[in-house]
């Protein structure tokens, strides 16, 4: 069953920490810096706690969401060799698409995990936290959870600094001020931590790439240097369409972890040669 997902430190552990982050910064920090019932107090309330509610949506989807398997109708094109690289014999290009392990052929950007032990199409990665991979079904909700968990953490950063900036500290133990120094060190982490991811996948979301291929992509360039050509990953079309191709065409669903109508069989993408 899927809720079987759920039964995972790391699953239970990414919960604890925004239930953490989402109770001191609404019901210790706001409190404390403004009151939640003051305008700006309620202004920060709703807006951390809508970002919060996004961040849990897009979190559910991915650990819930599967992110692809191989059909078990797929049989591969055997003159489709638009995928292959310049420098890959072309005799190799059906034993490329042949996973040993599963005993079946694969579509193009399909790689095995040997966590899910099975092929996921358009395999970005398998992430602990989730206990999930991050393919081609859930790869939306994955990027939009890096991107509410970013901008929480750091409005969650701002409450805590301002809070910190007008307390008065001449009667405040030891103990207190340490847990606001701590709580001031966690948030401002995670920023960091979330907002470098996120700007990552950002770059990979530009270039339509996953993080796989990007790494398959530097010994190609390498290869293809050697032998004097140029490289340019194949499925890198311009940034606008490689966008779309990802977050969809509706620029208002891009934020949305469960507007995937965009989403196809993912056995098929086009390519430069396509639209060359």
């Amino acid at each position: 069953m899927k809720l079987k997902k759920f039964l995972s430190i790391p699953v239970f552990s990414a919960f604890f920490m925004m239930g953490f982050v989402y109770y001191i910064t609404v019901f210790i920090f706001i409190e404390d810096w403004a009151g939640l019932q003051t305008s700006a107090g309620s202004l920060n309330n709703t807006i951390f706690t809508f970002v919060a509610s996004l961040c849990l949506l897009s979190f559910l989807v991915a650990v819930l969401t599967d992110p692809g398997c191989v059909p078990l109708s797929y049989i591969p094109d055997v003159e489709d060799t638009s995928f292959a690289s310049d420098q890959e014999p072309k005799k190799n290009v059906l034993q490329s698409k042949y996973c040993d392990k599963c005993a079946a052929y694969k579509p193009r950007r399909t790689h095995h995990c040997r966590v899910c032990k099975r092929c996921i199409l358009r395999m970005d990665h398998h992430c602990l936290w989730i206990n999930n991979c991050v393919g081609y079904r859930n790869y939306k909700a994955f990027f939009d959870l890096i991107l509410y968990a970013t901008i929480g953490s750091i409005h969650s950063t701002v409450i805590v600094i301002s809070c910190t900036r007008q307390k008065d500290w001449s009667n405040s133990g030891t103990p207190l001020k340490f847990f606001y120094l701590a709580c001031g060190v966690m948030t401002l982490a995670l920023s960091v931590t979330v907002g470098t991811l996120l700007g990552w996948h950002i770059y990979l979301i530009t270039h339509n790439m996953t993080t796989i291929e990007y790494y398959e992509g530097i010994r190609a360039a390498w290869l293809a240097k050697k032998s004097g050509l140029g490289y340019r990953h194949p499925f890198d079309l311009s940034v606008y369409k490689n966008i779309t191709l990802v977050l969809g065409p509706n620029a208002l669903k891009w934020f949305c972890p469960i507007s995937t109508s965009h989403l196809k069989d993912g056995v098929s993408f086009p390519t430069l040669r396509d639209s060359s």
